[in-house]
C-alpha cells in the first residue's frame, strides 16, 4: 500500500544553505531507490526557518529500506547535526 512520508524541519537562517545542499544531495540518492514514487519540498510561508518535505513510496517496506540505506543516514546525521535536532518523520497509508 502506497505510503507518504511527511518530514519536517526547523533551521536556523545561517544554515538554510547548507540544508537546501544537503537535502539535494538526499533528493538525489532518493531518486534511484526501488518503491520511490515522488517527493516535493515545501517552504512554510510564515516560518522562513522552518520546511515540509512530502515523499510518496510504493509501501512502507520501501520506505523501510530506504531509512536503513548507508548513504541515506550519512547526509541525515549531517542534516540533524545542523538542525540541532532529531528530524521529525510522520508516515501516512495513502
Amino acid at each position: 500500500m502506497t505510503v507518504k512520508i511527511f518530514i519536517k524541519r526547523k533551521v536556523a537562517a545561517d544554515n538554510i544553505l547548507e540544508l537546501t545542499v544537503l537535502l539535494k544531495k538526499l533528493r538525489a540518492l532518493t531518486l534511484s531507490q526501488p518503491g520511490y514514487i515522488y517527493g516535493e519540498t515545501l517552504k512554510r510561508v510564515d516560518h522562513d526557518n522552518e520546511c515540509l518535505v512530502i515523499s510518496t513510496w510504493r509501501s512502507q517496506e520501501d520506505w523501510d529500506s530506504w531509512v536503513k540505506n548507508d548513504q541515506r543516514i550519512t547526509i541525515q546525521n549531517e542534516i540533524d547535526r545542523l538542525l540541532g535536532e532529531k528530524t521529525e518523520y510522520a508516515i501516512y497509508q495513502v
